[in-house]
Parts: C-alpha cells; sequence; structure tokens
C-alpha cells in the first residue's frame, strides 16, 4: 500500500484523519493504521475511497494492490 498517498490526498482536501473516519465509518486508529502502511480489506479501501470523493476505479492513485 502506499501509505502516503492516503495521508498526502487527505491532507491536500485539508480533512484530518479524524474527519475522513467519520466519514468513512471507520476508526481513526484504522486511518493512522493505513497512512502507516499497515494492509486493509477490500471494503475499508472502499469506504476511504468514497470517504474521499473518489471512485473505486481511481484506487489505484491511493493503494498498490
Amino acid at each position: 500500500m502506499k501509505s502516503s498517498e492516503v495521508r498526502k490526498y487527505r491532507e491536500s482536501l485539508l480533512i484530518s484523519k479524524a474527519e475522513l473516519a467519520r466519514k468513512a465509518g471507520l476508526s481513526a486508529l484504522t486511518i493512522d493504521r493505513i497512512e502507516k502502511g499497515k494492509g486493509c480489506r477490500p471494503e475499508t479501501k472502499r469506504k476511504i475511497l468514497i470517504a474521499l470523493g473518489l471512485k473505486l476505479s481511481d484506487r489505484e492513485k491511493l493503494f498498490n494492490d
């Protein structure tokens, strides 16, 4: 996973980890772990993409799987 890409994109939108977590229906701890490069389930990736206003087809911009 390109962990820094999730963080960079989130920061480019001026969204905090807590705000992204709320929008995605995830915990801030989960967002933190993903931004540090830990893996996550496809459903979690989907929630993050949607919360960031991206399409599922934009997955490769943030995740390299």
